[in-house]
């Protein structure tokens, strides 16, 4: 039993390391399938068609990292209605730097699909072999026959006048130039992970061990909440429905009000004068700042419901 709850406890340390490594084998595997399945380079000067295959499902994987990313969600989250809440009083700067993070995470499934296309060169040498221009063209075809400037498009399917070992070397030329664009790309990719990883631990404003309570506490917090959602949603479900089929009126229900659950959801930021180690530690410590803005809010709500 101590082996195995080590054995757990070891996979849930690593569970981001292991998430990573999901999604490359998961990228990779994706990347095969479009390669074999979808993918059939056509014949023609179109490079439109080889970048569309390399870029598009990066743009793709952009776009649901910013859409799964619950950070995101909470930093958007009623910004129209009040704009206090990603620009607060005194933080303003504070969004930029939340968006940047947001931003960074959801570039891991792009990046990651991006390499691994390159590093297969499929698509590259789609891409590459149906360019018009004379400057690629002339770095390409250089020390090559004529008949490659004239069929390079006809290289990828293998249908050029030129001799087999010509049309085999051009391929595995274009493949080489992907290969190495995907090793640049890794490797700046990784150098550029190193260095914002060390600036900003390099700013940290709490030490190495206090990172790691706090890290351990925002995790616990996380799991210990959505717990006691599901616990005050069953309570006052369960209350609703009693009262609706015993036809009789419901007693008071314990809740938070309108003010706190905003000030509970507004962006953390760490004041050393003050160790509060997330947002809703802040507002159970200090409790709710009365402000203008929370008037507004309030009316506008009450005003849209009104509507509804």
């Amino acid at each position: 039993m101590d082996a195995f709850q080590g054995i757990l406890k070891f996979f849930l340390n690593q569970k981001t390391v292991i998430g990573y490594s999901f999604m490359a084998l998961l990228t990779v595997g994706s990347e095969r399938l479009f390669s074999l399945v979808a993918f059939k380079c056509p014949c023609s000067t179109e490079v439109v068609y080889g970048l569309v295959f390399l870029f598009a499902p990066a743009w793709v994987l952009l776009i649901l990292g910013f859409f799964l990313n619950s950070k995101a969600m909470r930093l958007f989250t009623g910004c129209c209605v009040n704009p206090r809440k990603i620009f607060p009083k005194g933080h303003s700067c504070h969004f930029f730097y939340v968006l940047g993070q947001i931003t960074l995470s959801s570039l891991v499934a792009p990046m990651m699909w991006l390499s691994v296309a390159l590093l297969n060169g499929t698509f590259y040498e789609c891409a590459m072999s149906g360019t018009k221009s004379s400057r690629l063209l002339g770095l390409i075809c250089k020390g090559k026959p004529q008949e490659c400037w004239d069929e390079l498009y006809k290289v990828s399917c293998g249908k050029t006048s030129m001799a087999p070992t010509d049309n085999e070397e051009l391929k595995l030329s274009l493949q080489a130039q992907s290969q190495i664009l995907g090793w640049c790309l890794i490797c700046s990719a990784s150098f550029f992970s190193l260095l914002t990883t060390c600036y900003s631990r390099c700013r940290s404003k709490v030490s190495h061990l206090q990172l790691s309570f706090w890290k351990t506490y925002a995790q616990k917090e996380k799991e210990q909440l959505e717990n006691t959602f599901l616990e005050y949603a069953n309570k006052l479900s369960e209350r609703n429905l009693k009262c609706f089929f015993e036809n009789k009126r419901p007693d008071a229900f314990p809740m938070p009000t309108f003010a706190a659950w905003e000030a509970a959801s507004e962006l953390h930021s760490f004041h050393q004068s003050r160790q509060h180690y997330s947002t809703l530690h802040r507002v159970v410590e200090d409790g709710l700042e009365h402000s203008p803005e929370d008037d507004e809010t309030t009316l506008v709500l009450v005003g849209t419901a009104h509507s509804v």
